[in-house]
């Protein structure tokens, strides 16, 4: 019988905690984790990524890339060849300048049967960081700005950052995407 993971992924360093509840079918691979992680947390998969389980290293792996010898095919690796434990915790780096860490836990390992559509986000709060603002500092540095309309920065900030709002979480919306996340991968692979 086919079997969901139910992962809690939360962003490191973010207080309150920007986290996010997601199912997704065990046989799923690292490379669709990355898309599903990308589209369920707002990111843009404008950058490389990198799991880390245990030991493992999962990433993008690249023969001729100097430093990524030891790193498995995140498309060759299933999840549930690491993940089939409730309680594992592993982590899931995004953007290796900002460097976006995420924890993320297995919280259950359900059947698939009579489950909902795979994968779905179940629950989460806050926006993610807008890409490229300079990671946790710069992501706090942004707030601080957005929140003080008579800061030195804040026309410059405002004009940058559009029209993000770090309160937005908007569930029905990922939800729509998630469906179709092999279309991210297609579009990240060429």
């Amino acid at each position: 019988m086919r079997q969901v993971l139910e992962l809690k992924v939360t962003l490191d360093k973010t207080t309150p905690p920007i986290w996010r509840r997601v199912q997704v079918p065990a046989d799923a691979t690292f490379f669709d984790l990355h898309h599903i992680l990308q589209i369920t947390m707002g990111w843009t998969n404008s950058h490389l990524f990198e799991f880390k389980v245990g030991d493992y290293t999962i990433g993008y792996a690249d023969d001729n890339a100097v430093g990524y010898e030891d790193v498995a095919d995140a498309g060759a690796v299933t999840l549930d060849t690491l993940l089939l434990k409730e309680g594992l915790t592993f982590r899931y780096l995004y953007d290796l300048g900002d460097y976006w860490m995420h924890t993320v836990v297995v919280e259950r390992i359900l059947d698939a049967e009579g489950q909902r559509i795979l994968p779905v986000c179940l629950d989460g709060e806050l926006n993610c960081p807008p890409e490229d603002c300079g990671s946790i500092p710069g992501f706090y540095h942004l707030l601080e700005v957005l929140n003080d309309k008579k800061h030195p920065e804040y026309n410059n900030m405002r004009t940058w950052a559009g029209r993000y709002n770090p309160l937005k979480f908007n569930i029905e919306k990922i939800n729509k995407e998630l469906p179709r996340y092999r279309t991210y991968v297609k579009h990240w692979r060429k």
